[in-house]
């Protein structure tokens, strides 16, 4: 099997991967992740996914890349993505509070020894609770969310504020669809288990 590199500093990313029990190693690639004028989400994301695969690809021939991009979409088509701060954070969750987010997962992986690069995009939705203002403090003070688009952690205290989900791989919802990634790696000949 080549070595398997997953272009991603996320620590979220790592841990899922880690999930499939195969050897990895990691390196943040560095590519420009602005929209493009009149690019919709879905090929935003894929797009993505795919730049931060080919960014590491020289530097790693006989690899297959794994590159992942996510951004959050709210039913009015506005991008969510990461707050970095309290104050976005509280605006994003407001914005969400009593309707549905759309995550959009972009995943490419690529085999640098043939170029052949697989991508996808698995959407999963969040239906939030109306959430008052003190109950959007409380949750940023205790969680902190503020390096996930949307501003809550599905895998922790942010599930107190959804309604409901929908979706066909919750991973997805994390930034790593893992269902799709096994599909892609049985492609390139990986077994798993």
């Amino acid at each position: 099997m080549p070595a398997l590199l997953l272009a991603s500093s996320s620590p979220y990313r790592r841990e899922l991967l880690a999930r499939l029990q195969l050897a990895f190693s990691w390196q943040s690639p560095s590519i420009d992740e602005s929209q493009r004028a009149g690019e919709a989400p879905t090929a935003l994301v894929e797009r993505l996914a795919a730049e931060k695969a080919r960014a590491l690809s020289r530097d790693n021939p006989d690899h297959l890349i794994i590159g992942s991009d996510q951004v959050a979409v709210l039913e009015s088509g506005q991008i969510l993505g990461k707050p970095h701060d309290l104050e976005r954070a509280q605006a994003q969750l407001r914005a969400a509070s009593g309707s549905s987010v759309t995550f959009l997962t972009g995943l490419a992986l690529l085999n640098t020894a043939t170029d052949h690069c697989q991508v996808d995009c698995v959407p999963f939705t969040v239906h939030f609770r109306q959430l008052d203002d003190e109950r959007i403090l409380r949750y940023l003070q205790r969680e902190q969310p503020f390096d996930c688009a949307g501003s809550f952690k599905s895998e922790g205290l942010g599930v107190s504020l959804f309604r409901s989900t929908e979706g066909e791989d919750a991973t997805s919802l994390i930034g790593l669809p893992l269902i799709r990634l096994v599909d892609m790696l049985l492609n390139e000949g990986v077994e798993i288990p």
